[in-house]
């Protein structure tokens, strides 16, 4: 590790990649014949094999969990404060994977990965992928790693949601499942946001139905509308009014439809910087992604008949702040969990930093999940 990084950092990492020729059946029924799955990986797997994390990441993020990249040392993964030496997530102790999920824009085989039947980036014609199809993608990068059973899963958001449909699809491959500001499925309000941000992009004239590689353009309107949009939800009125209330950028009223209030100032901002890195096809099929969880839709309905074969033990957490994803909503996957009569802990955070407080280092978070890893540890005998 680099002496310029901190010292409960995992340093300097490079992102992997493995290929599977392996045909792989979606659930819509599309196959892909093959596909590439790029990943990170922080602390050592042990002897026995049974110290390994599989963090899943949620709808904006990739496979940099944690570290720095060499083009950027100054940028640390997204949950960078979670994962590290003496950190919640002990890479001393555990053997930490992070995927970038099938059609993400981070170098899986997603729509801009060149489609072999036509030589040209798939786009639009890259198919929907579900929260299940992840998992069996997921499982089969296990199975390259020669990692039988994780120690976790864990994921906050729709991170969580693979965390839950892991217990459900491979109930004897987890030995602790960690859901962090998630639900059992989308609300119709989620639904609604997610369709309005699709209609921004689908719109914009740019988009040329997806295929705007060939243009040499992106929907930069419609994508910068959509995460505008999206970062509303993930932060709370209290935290929007303690950060900018209703600050003037210039300290006056201008009469005009420039930007006026720091607020605006910040959405564009957001928005702007999240089209240099995004990919728009992407955006449509994570948010699709987030419709389609609904792991107990083939157990008649029934969460708890979903989960019952699973052997993992959970640590569910939520936020009070959190409209995204309410705390309602975990206390329904708890109720589900106790109903199966699984092992479950759970707890709910006083936060004013809305659905995004599961990515900040928040002390009673931190120290919550810091004793659940602790467990995890002394249960599967690691150091």
């Amino acid at each position: 590790m680099s002496e310029h990084f901190p010292a409960d950092s995992v340093g300097l990492v490079s992102p992997q990649s493995l290929d599977f020729d392996t045909p792989l059946t979606l659930d819509s029924g599309a196959v892909l014949e093959r596909y590439t799955l790029v990943f990170e990986t922080y602390g050592e797997l042990n002897a026995a094999r049974d110290n390994a994390v599989l963090i899943c990441h949620a709808l904006s993020g990739d496979h940099h969990a944690a570290g720095y990249h060499a083009d950027t040392p100054h940028k640390p993964g997204w949950w960078d404060n979670c994962i590290g030496p003496g950190k919640p997530v002990d890479t001393n102790r555990f053997f930490v994977v992070c995927p970038n999920n099938l059609g993400g824009c981070a170098g899986s085989t997603g729509p801009l990965s060149l489609n072999p039947a036509t030589g040209e980036p798939f786009g639009p014609d890259f198919p929907l992928i579900t929260v299940r199809d992840w998992v069996e993608s997921q499982a089969r990068l296990a199975d390259a790693l020669g990692i039988e059973t994780w120690a976790a899963v864990m994921g906050g958001s729709l991170g969580g949601m693979q965390a839950l449909q892991w217990a459900v699809d491979y109930p004897d491959r987890l030995r602790h499942a960690v859901v962090i500001a998630a639900a059992p499925r989308l609300s119709t309000q989620n639904i609604a946001f997610n369709e309005v941000a699709r209609h921004a992009i689908r719109s914009d004239g740019d988009f040329h139905a997806g295929r705007y590689y060939e243009h040499g353009v992106v929907p930069a309107r419609g994508l910068m509308l959509a995460r505008m949009l999206g970062h509303i939800t993930y932060l709370s009125d209290d935290v929007l009014m303690a950060k900018f209330g209703r600050e003037l950028r210039d300290g006056k009223l201008n009469y005009g439809y420039d930007i006026e209030f720091q607020i605006e100032s910040y959405l564009r901002y957001q928005g702007e910087s999240f089209v240099k890195r995004f990919d728009a096809n992407t955006y449509l099929l994570m948010t699709k992604s987030l419709d389609y969880f609904d792991p107990a839709a083939k157990f008649d309905d029934s969460l708890a008949k979903a989960v019952a074969r699973t052997q993992a033990k959970f640590f569910v957490a939520s936020f009070s702040s959190d409209w995204r994803f309410s705390p309602a909503r975990s206390r329904e996957i708890v109720r589900a969990l106790l109903e199966a009569d699984l092992d479950v802990s759970y707890v709910e955070l006083e936060s004013e930093l809305g659905h995004d407080s599961f990515l900040l280092e928040i002390p009673l978070y931190h120290a919550a999940l810091a004793a659940w890893f602790q467990r995890i540890a002394s249960d599967g005998g690691v150091p």
